[in-house]
């Protein structure tokens, strides 16, 4: 509500709404909540339907693994999970941004596993013109199905989305409302720098999935984003 009458984005450790606020950093701290919540105080997110969350960086312990993990339905040797942990920090110092949603990426990286996805995008044609809705031409592949479809939107993602959910619904698979959308450029990016685009998506509920796309082309990222999401929510609709 501040951000809609103001116009200006809430800082993420903004006391209470802050993105970052119920955000365990520190690997300390997510070992503690996993040995009966030892540092938690009376403000609990649960207070402000929020979700305790763990980062995933340079500070991260096994515990923000652990809890990441499980929140995913995952589950690693304590070798394996050492050698993530690893990777992850790694990416935390490179001042990469390492989400829950990256981790099943980083595993099949790390330990030099195929990671089997359900979702290609294949193509996509995206048209904005000054005197009409921009449109999407799109082929995805969906459990070796091809799918084509169209849209109109009032943006050219938005004319993505809604091609992409009209061919995935032929296969009765429902896509998740995005709840909110970040970029990111480097100061003093020029007009090809690489975006980083974050897409924050409905989760039934649960902590909402964070994905991530980088691209020179800010469609292009959150394509990629997309795609990344799709590859978690479709498999279980796959399975009823």
């Amino acid at each position: 509500m501040v951000q809609a009458f103001s116009g200006k984005r809430l800082s993420g450790n903004a006391p209470i709404v802050g993105n970052d606020v119920f955000t365990q950093t520190c690997g300390v701290h997510a070992d503690g909540d996993k040995k009966g919540n030892l540092y938690a105080n009376a403000l609990l997110p649960e207070r402000f339907n929020r979700d305790r969350m763990y980062a995933l960086g340079k500070l991260s312990g096994k515990a923000s693994i652990d809890q990441n993990l499980a929140n995913l339905g995952l589950e690693l040797t304590t070798d394996e999970r050492n050698r993530v942990l690893q990777e992850v920090i790694a990416l935390g110092d490179k001042k990469k941004k390492v989400t829950a949603q990256d981790l099943p990426f980083i595993i099949a990286r790390v330990l030099k596993t195929d990671l089997e996805k359900t979702v290609w995008i294949e193509n996509y044609r995206i048209i904005s013109e000054s005197n009409s809705l921009p449109t999407a031409e799109i082929t995805l592949s969906c459990d070796g199905e091809e799918l084509t479809a169209t849209g109109r939107g009032d943006g050219g993602y938005d004319a993505f989305m809604k091609a992409t959910r009209k061919a995935l619904k032929r296969r009765g698979i429902k896509t998740p409302a995005l709840l909110d959308y970040s970029v990111h450029i480097p100061p003093g990016g020029m007009s090809d720098a690489l975006v980083e685009t974050t897409i924050k998506w409905e989760n039934n509920g649960r902590i909402p999935l964070v994905t991530i796309g980088v691209n020179s082309d800010q469609i292009v990222a959150a394509i990629e984003a997309t795609e990344k999401m799709l590859n978690i929510v479709v498999p279980p609709q796959l399975q009823k």
